[in-house]
């Protein structure tokens, strides 16, 4: 193929800017981050809905809220905690109400925010759920890296850090 295409308009992408087509080594690069960014979420997820009733990203917010001073965090804070949008944040946050995990209430130093707290029963849940999670994080991605391979993924993740929608 040659670096440039023309659409079928005739216009060139991007403006006039030149397409650059993947070289072998970008296109490794890129199947096999893609791979992951589409495969490793289901496969820390499977354990945490067989043994916990728990997609991922629900285990993601109590656990954040764990963490947490008071186990308490603003929802917008949570969010991005979390790596998910305000309105996933909120669909999940409504189901972990009703199981009796998460309160909300206002802020009391700016009613404006919403506060997302956890429970004790939330509390016991992440306890229950913490080792199964460990466990398949260390299974499916620490334990085959070495401290080089986790110290290059930390800073390319940090390099790629991409932000939901709603925090631009």
């Amino acid at each position: 193929m040659s670096d440039t295409h023309e659409h079928e308009d005739g216009n060139g992408d991007e403006g006039d800017e030149e397409l650059r087509w993947l070289d072998e080594q970008e296109k490794a690069a890129w199947t096999g981050l893609i791979s992951l960014v589409l495969l490793l979420p289901g496969k820390l997820e499977s354990p945490l809905r067989q043994e916990h009733g728990l997609t991922l990203f629900e285990y993601l917010v109590l656990s954040h809220l764990s963490e947490a001073p008071r186990r308490k965090l603003r929802m917008g804070e949570l969010a991005f905690l979390a790596s998910g949008s305000l309105s996933r944040l909120s669909n999940v946050v409504k189901r972990c109400e009703q199981r009796g995990w998460v309160v909300r209430t206002p802020d009391p130093a700016d009613g404006r925010y919403t506060l997302a707290e956890l429970t004790e029963a939330g509390l016991d849940i992440v306890h229950l759920a913490a080792p199964t999670h460990l466990r398949s994080v260390r299974r499916t991605v620490l334990d085959s890296l070495n401290t080089t391979d986790q110290k290059a993924l930390a800073r390319i993740a940090e390099k790629l850090h991409i932000v939901p929608d709603d925090f631009g």
